[in-house]
């Protein structure tokens, strides 16, 4: 053990060593390349660290009873650690603490790129888990930290190839949320737009029919855009404050599978209108690029295709 802790801090000391030489670098040669790689570094070192923490501690609360709040320790050890990193910081704005006070709920918010891993670490409430394609599983540490997450904070996984498997998983969600009052966070877009303006791709309907088959509320989060503090297709990675709003929850007793293509284009509306709000407001302070700056292309991926899940409830719709 003490060869293992020893190893991970010769390693942790090497690699911010090396973050800090990119970006001393980029800012001697004013270098915006340089100062990409070295946070994106600095990004994966910290969910590294984050990942070994949360084996660690997930494994330690279950013993004591408190298995269920082991990604919530997780993210709020990456917030942390993401600000210490690369300086990059979110402003919660939950008026009337939605997030505090709803529970079990389904979260859903704008998914633009991998930097989105942070919302989780600032927006996370206790007894919370993430749903997750199946393929993460295999990563290495972070893959260790959510399959032991399965069985000790509830990790979502779910098979895209497989519309049995997805609508499995999605209804062994739903009984855990009224079992063990476990909320649960969805990007339903399915996938990163990487737009650098205020939009969304398509939602897919599964955090939707989980909303309704679970009879909880849907919370959505709506994150800037923050195409000038993280841009894949720039290789600009900068530090920056990105404002967050937390929408009062959209009831859903009463409802059916009938009404879930209402429900998602409700959500997904009011989600677009305070992300362009948000957006203007985040172009003034630097946030996200103006508007004379954004490509004409928009994207990178362009529209999400829809998941076995969303196939198998279309059919039986």
């Amino acid at each position: 053990m003490n060869v293992f802790l020893l190893s991970l801090l010769i390693i942790a000391i090497a690699d911010f060593a090396i973050i800090q030489l990119l970006l001393i670098s980029a800012r001697l040669t004013k270098n915006h390349v340089l100062e990409y790689y070295g946070r994106a570094i600095a990004s994966f070192t910290a969910l590294g660290l984050c990942a070994i923490y949360g084996t660690i501690s997930s494994a330690c609360l279950n013993v004591v009873g408190y298995g269920g709040l082991g990604q919530w320790t997780t993210a709020r050890a990456f917030k942390w650690s993401m600000w210490f990193f690369t300086g990059v910081w979110l402003d919660i704005h939950d008026e009337k603490d939605w997030l505090g006070t709803t529970r079990p709920m389904v979260m859903v918010s704008n998914h633009q790129s991998e930097l989105d891993v942070l919302v989780l670490g600032h927006v996370f409430p206790r007894y919370s888990s993430v749903t997750a394609k199946k393929s993460l599983q295999y990563v290495p540490v972070l893959g260790w930290f959510m399959l032991l997450s399965v069985a000790l904070s509830k990790t979502v996984f779910i098979e895209r190839k497989s519309r049995e498997q997805a609508v499995a998983a999605f209804a062994k969600a739903a009984a855990q949320m009224h079992s063990v009052k476990q909320s649960v966070f969805i990007f339903p877009e399915g996938t990163r737009s990487y737009y650098d303006h205020a939009d969304m791709l398509p939602f897919k309907k599964g955090a939707f029919h989980l909303a309704v088959q679970a009879q909880v509320p849907i919370i959505p989060v709506v994150v800037a855009n923050y195409s000038n503090v993280l841009n894949v297709k720039r290789k600009i990675f900068t530090q920056g404050t990105i404002p967050v709003t937390i929408l009062e929850p959209v009831q859903t007793k009463g409802k059916t599978k009938e009404d879930v293509d209402e429900l998602m284009e409700s959500v997904r509306s009011s989600m677009l209108a305070e992300l362009k709000r948000l957006t203007s407001y985040a172009r003034q302070e630097g946030i996200a690029l103006q508007k004379h700056d954004i490509s004409s292309a928009g994207t990178m991926n362009g529209l999400a295709k829809a998941s076995g899940v969303d196939a198998r409830y279309n059919a039986a719709a």
